[in-house]
């Protein structure tokens, strides 16, 4: 068992609580996608995917709070939920946004639902070209192969047509709870982890 004194503000402190919060997460099946989404988040959340995979075959409960961030690190972590052999329960909480909402949709309806005070964001991927034109040019063909990409993904998880995705997509389209069930995004809204 662990206890902590009040003299919790030294590195110490903070390292023996982080430890304990990973170690309760961890043993209770949960993995927490919190913050923008970075390689270096993506690598984390994968290793977990795969460690509690290995463990067993009970679901893991993958809670869903980001703005978003690389899409490819996104990817990384929407291809994993599909690869394991295992049942993620996704759970969004705070903000499910832009590459947050990618990973949200990588388990089935089903299995997708969100706590009360969560909202959606569903965009266009956005880059940051420079270098020559020829590069820029470069860089502004595979954005939009990557829209287009996401539309399809949006759409097929969705039940929406690609079309609506597309224009939906064209500028931040933003959805409460009830918007996001009417979507097709979330299967349901539910305020306790026994709805689950």
């Amino acid at each position: 068992m662990w206890t902590f004194n009040n003299d919790t503000d030294g590195d110490e402190g903070k390292s023996k609580i982080a430890s304990f919060i990973d170690q309760k997460t961890f043993a209770s099946r949960h993995v927490l996608v919190y913050g923008p989404i970075t390689q270096a988040l993506a690598k984390d959340v994968c290793g977990r995917l795969l460690a509690l995979a290995a463990e067993s075959s009970e679901p893991i409960n993958m809670i869903v709070c980001s703005p978003g961030g690389h899409v490819e690190s996104g990817d990384a972590i929407h291809d994993m939920v599909r690869f394991i052999e295992v049942p993620v329960n996704m759970i969004g909480s705070g903000w499910v946004a832009s590459a947050g909402t990618h990973i949200f949709l990588a388990a089935p309806k089903e299995r997708r639902v969100c706590l009360p005070n969560t909202r959606f964001l569903i965009h266009q991927p956005s880059g940051g070209a420079g270098g020559q034109a020829t590069d820029i040019a470069i860089q502004a063909r595979e954005i939009i192969k990557m829209r287009e990409r996401l539309a399809r993904i949006i759409a097929a998880e969705t039940g929406q047509p690609v079309e609506k995705v597309q224009a939906d997509i064209d500028r931040d389209y933003w959805m409460s709870t009830d918007e996001a069930v009417a979507y097709g995004l979330v299967s349901k809204v539910i305020a306790r982890r026994s709805e689950i």
